[in-house]
């Protein structure tokens, strides 16, 4: 095996190498690390940032980027909740509509895909830049999330809705099968479907892919509305293993989901990057906030130290994109 290669298959397994490195590092610094416990707390901990990162990889494959992800995940889980606990009154129309908790999740999921399809709508329709586009429903989710709660959480949803974030089926956590499930689907739909196939076409070069006859605007249309129909599935997460629906739910998470996305090996120029990867990205982070935490690092550092990981991620896509065009 020459160098080119040991390279190429490094580079292919490394966020593997790392994630099996970190453990066995982990469960030499901490006792607690390899318990069955501790493995499905870590499994819970990621579910949520797996469902946004499924959706990022797509994006960022595509070519995009989509800074919503977190506030869509607030707003479905308010919208969620909302209907849950108060229905909807409809004063024009003399109508009160009351919700089960299928139709509240329904809802929920409908309101992400609603809001991804704007983004989308308006990158392709309007050629905003995606960065700008995401970051406007980024701020109109939130505004939106506050005026549906009045700015104040919405809780007592029951123990039906509670379930989907606490309950478990067969020992294993509902939040952990959602996570396992979605990751199936979307690894099979990027890997074996065509649409799969026009992604990475899109991501790789867009002019090519106009050029091929290709669809490109629908593709990216429903690329941002997987990314926010995921993001909904991820608010009815949130809020039901806190049973209430914060304002400020998913503040931040899209900075985790495009870690996880970076970390697992996706080109933030396109084309490249794989759902699996994104999974192992999603457990290295997971593992990483999991043992810091078990070894009573400040929670300060945590953010130090994850933000080098990221950095690092970063520079290795940098290197080995400089290499391929070498």
């Amino acid at each position: 095996m020459n160098s080119a290669t040991l390279s190429e298959n490094l580079n292919r397994f490394r966020s593997l190498l790392a994630l099996g490195l970190m453990v066995i590092a982990l469960s030499f610094l901490s006792e607690q690390f390899l318990t069955p416990e501790n493995g499905f707390n870590i499994l819970r901990q990621i579910s949520v940032n797996l469902c946004l990162s499924i959706g990022m990889t797509l994006v960022i494959v595509s070519g995009g980027i989509d800074l919503s992800v977190g506030a869509i995940l607030g707003l479905a889980g308010a919208v969620a909740a909302g209907l849950l606990k108060n229905g909807l009154v409809l004063p024009p129309l003399g109508v009160a509509l009351v919700f089960t908790t299928t139709g509240a999740i329904l809802a929920a999921v409908l309101v992400g895909g609603a809001a991804g399809w704007i983004n989308g709508f308006v990158i392709t329709r309007f050629r905003i830049p995606p960065f700008v586009a995401t970051l406007g429903m980024l701020s109109i989710a939130r505004g939106l999330t506050m005026l549906w709660t009045g700015g104040f959480p919405v809780t007592g949803l029951g123990e039906t809705f509670g379930k989907l974030g606490t309950g478990a089926f067969l020992g294993v956590p509902m939040p952990v099968w959602i996570m396992l499930v979605l990751a199936a689907v979307f690894v099979g739909v990027t890997k074996k479907a065509r649409f799969g196939r026009y992604l990475y076409a899109v991501g790789g070069n867009e002019r090519a892919a106009r050029l091929t006859g290709l669809r490109v605007n629908r593709i990216k249309i429903a690329v941002y509305t997987l990314a926010g129909g995921l993001a909904g599935v991820a608010g009815l997460i949130v809020t039901s293993r806190l049973d209430s629906a914060q304002p400020n739910a998913g503040l931040g998470y899209e900075l985790d989901s495009i870690a996880a996305v970076v970390i697992g090996g996706t080109s933030l120029s396109g084309g490249r990057g794989t759902v699996m990867g994104t999974v192992l990205g999603c457990l290295i982070i997971g593992v990483l906030n999991n043992g810091l935490f078990l070894m009573n690092v400040s929670p300060f550092w945590q953010q130090v130290i994850k933000g080098g990981v990221i950095l690092l991620a970063v520079a290795i896509d940098k290197m080995n994109s400089s290499e391929r065009e070498e």
